[in-house]
């Protein structure tokens, strides 16, 4: 690829990036326009190129983005099953901090997660910018949501004893700001729970621009573990561990990049004209598929890249 002259880098403001590939929207199709995915040629952080502007962007977010509001009983079914591991990550959060509050997941979407975690007796809530998502979570689940940004949202100083943010700061113009009111809401040895696509995976250097963790062009950044390390880091947290396994998101991006029309949200969002039959055969094949990439994913984690990373942070004394 040409090297070509970009705005300065977020991250080091170097003012020059290396083209990577150009890419469009895969899974979703909201439009036909071409991206350039870009890297930085001072920090080599990994970024969308030109990021749309706010109005712009907000029209490649389907309405349902992320949540499902038929309610289908298979489909939670199978949502609850693949939690299991997020709900077990930040279960032990909770338990080593030792601070009262409620769980507070950023980006919440329908709210299946915290109604998991309520159930187990945790309070909780939930911060989404989506009234049909907060709405969602209300009535389906059951579960407090603000419907806010949550660099805004009015949640008093140190009164939260975990942030969760689950495929949130890719999605930022500005991912500070979050991590900065995360530091601000947490109690003083709360903890913060981030996860994002990992750029620095078996999967991204495979299938470049084929890789669903790009989801172009909804993601602005391309994080690799060390980049969200360093970010932490200058937000004012620590790292104290590091997940690169999820049952939820690594299996099923991997099926997506392969095969992302046999995506059921994807179908679902898109609403793809498909008979009982044929969607039945979709899901048994997506399914089947998903089986198959589950021991690549497998190892590519415990080889330490992962197509996800999920770390636990908290405040630096």
């Amino acid at each position: 690829m040409q090297n070509e002259r970009m705005e300065p880098c977020p991250a080091c403001e170097h003012a020059e990036a290396r083209v990577l590939f150009h890419a469009t929207d895969r899974l979703f199709r909201t439009t036909s326009k071409v991206f350039a995915v870009v890297e930085c040629k001072g920090c080599g952080l990994t970024r969308l190129h030109p990021w749309p502007e706010p109005g712009e962007l907000s029209e490649y977010y389907p309405p349902t983005y992320w949540f499902d509001p038929s309610g289908e009983q298979a489909a939670e079914t199978y949502r609850r099953l693949v939690l299991r591991d997020h709900l077990r990550f930040v279960r032990q959060a909770a338990a080593g901090c030792g601070e009262e509050g409620p769980v507070v997941d950023v980006g919440c979407g329908g709210g299946l997660f915290l109604r998991m975690m309520a159930e187990e007796g945790q309070k909780v809530m939930g911060v989404d910018f989506s009234v049909d998502a907060a709405s969602i979570a209300w009535r389906a689940q059951q579960v407090p949501v603000i419907c806010a940004d949550f660099a805004r949202a009015p949640l008093p100083d140190a009164s939260v004893a975990v942030v969760t943010m689950f495929h949130v700061l890719e999605h930022l113009y500005q991912p500070a700001e979050y991590l900065h009111a995360a530091h601000r809401v947490l109690r003083p040895n709360g903890r913060l729970v981030v996860q994002t696509p990992n750029a620095s995976s078996w999967q991204f250097f495979l299938l470049g621009e084929h890789w669903s963790g790009l989801d172009v062009p909804r993601h602005l950044f391309d994080f690799r573990a060390r980049d969200l390390e360093i970010l932490l880091d200058c937000c004012g947290f620590e790292v104290i561990r590091r997940k690169d396994f999820s049952l939820r998101d690594n299996p099923a991006g991997l099926a997506s990049s392969l095969f992302p029309w046999l995506d059921p949200m994807a179908r679902r969002v898109r609403r793809v004209p498909e008979s009982p039959k044929l969607r039945f055969f979709k899901d048994v094949l997506y399914l089947a598929v998903l089986l198959m990439c589950l021991p690549f994913t497998l190892l590519e984690a415990a080889c330490g890249a992962g197509s996800t990373v999920m770390f636990e942070a908290r405040k630096k004394a």
